[in-house]
């Protein structure tokens, strides 16, 4: 499920992007990204080994911080992000299925179809844990063949010298590259969900580590693959004119009218899978929040327990999004929320935990940086391209924290001792 979170998005829905703001260089985008995410991994594998558990970031978090306003907030921007993923991938899946028909233009249609797709996967969800399961199995391994199959093809057909890889590289800045880094790692994020199965698979201890570290090489390898095929069919020019759905665009100059819609069968099948994996995840994370006393909850009248409550939470504000922005401006506000996120969790191992669990100070520390240093770099970007959306983004992160401060107050929450013994 943490692939199929990861495939989903990460190819489909930000591949256009990526190379809008790296150029030629768009490939070595997602190898800087890869090694950002190892670097980021360390800490959430290291943690899981330890202490295992179906609670993943926000156990994490709370074992760093205590139950508190950081880890709370923490928390809660993580499972934000996974939301805005899930409109940035149903907002993709639109693209695509309107793209045969000449309406992937059509703001109207794309939220339509956004919006049904998130429903869908609020009933495939609410049908139980062995049908989210089989479904993300069997597409994850559908996906990443097709995916492979066409960029084998379309590399084949276009060779390594054509399309954007024979424009001039000195023409990208490295200022907009370290931005496109940003979205690359969100690119990988979905690794995260898989610190979720801690209770949930055999020897813990070692298979959360070991399944993510398959999970990121897996996608590494496909994502470069798929952006070597890009490249070599379309110019950057192409590839921004079509960011929304660039593999199909790619498709049909390297291998016809049969790869056009071999692709689409393909991305649809991705982006649906992707879609369903990560409303499972986030709705239990949300439910296990509630549980924690980390956000505030309310009924508003539904029958059902509290997972049941958060599937509806999750794809209202799943939908809202898909409705009421752009692919551009999701994937921007899920970049922002994640890489605060992640150097929280970095931050907090580093300062309370990294004896305890054996952790290199180096590798924290880079992990720290690097995170820094593309959020920097994105901002800047943004701030010149589209300052509207880090106003919105800083005010949202600050709303989450105020909000949460709020919340632990009115319960009456006590920090315990960071790094102490959860219960």
């Amino acid at each position: 499920m943490g692939t199929g979170v990861m495939i989903g998005a990460g190819i489909f829905a930000l591949t256009g992007q990526i190379a809008q703001l790296a150029g030629p260089l768009f490939p070595l985008s997602f190898v800087v990204g890869a090694i950002v995410t190892a670097l980021a991994a360390y800490s959430y594998i290291k943690m899981s080994n330890a202490w295992p558990s179906s609670g993943g970031i926000a156990m994490i978090l709370q074992k760093a911080y205590g139950p508190g306003v950081v880890a709370a907030s923490a928390s809660l921007l993580m499972a934000l992000s996974m939301v805005i993923n899930e409109s940035l991938v149903a907002r993709t899946f639109a693209a695509y299925a309107l793209r045969p028909f000449g309406q992937e233009e059509n703001a109207l249609f794309l939220s339509i179809l956004a919006l049904a797709l998130i429903v869908f996967a609020y009933f495939v969800n609410a049908s139980g844990n062995r049908s989210v399961s089989g479904f993300s199995l069997i597409m994850s391994v559908i996906k990443v063949g097709g995916i492979v199959v066409f960029a084998v093809a379309a590399i084949w057909a276009s060779g390594f010298f054509s399309g954007a890889f024979s424009e001039d590289i000195s023409q990208t800045g490295g200022g907009a590259f370290l931005a496109s880094v940003a979205f690359s790692i969100l690119a990988f994020k979905g690794f995260t969900t898989i610190t979720n199965s801690g209770g949930d698979i055999v020897d813990p201890h070692r298979n959360v580590g070991r399944t993510i570290v398959i999970s990121i090489v897996i996608c590494v390898v496909t994502y470069l693959l798929v952006a070597l095929a890009v490249g070599a069919s379309l110019t950057i020019g192409e590839i921004a004119q079509a960011r929304d759905y660039s593999l199909a665009a790619a498709a049909r100059p390297a291998l016809g009218q049969l790869g056009f819609w071999f692709t689409i069968i393909i991305a649809l099948s991705a982006t649906t899978s992707g879609v369903i994996a990560s409303v499972f995840a986030v709705s239990r994370m949300l439910a296990m929040l509630t549980d924690m006393k980390m956000i505030p909850h309310s009924h508003f009248g539904m029958k059902g327990g509290i997972r049941s409550h958060m599937l509806v939470y999750t794809v209202v504000v799943a939908g809202s999004l898909a409705v009421l922005f752009d692919l551009s401006r999701i994937a921007s506000l899920g970049a922002f929320f994640y890489l605060v996120m992640d150097m929280l969790v970095h931050w907090g191992v580093y300062r309370h935990l990294r004896k305890e669990i054996a952790a290199k100070s180096s590798v924290l520390l880079a992990a720290i940086a690097a995170d820094g240093v593309v959020l920097a770099a994105f901002t800047a970007t943004k701030l010149d391209t589209d300052p509207l959306i880090v106003g919105i983004a800083a005010a949202l992160i600050a709303a989450v924290f105020a909000l949460e401060a709020l919340f632990l107050r009115r319960i009456g929450r006590k920090d315990e001792k960071p790094g102490s013994k959860l219960r």
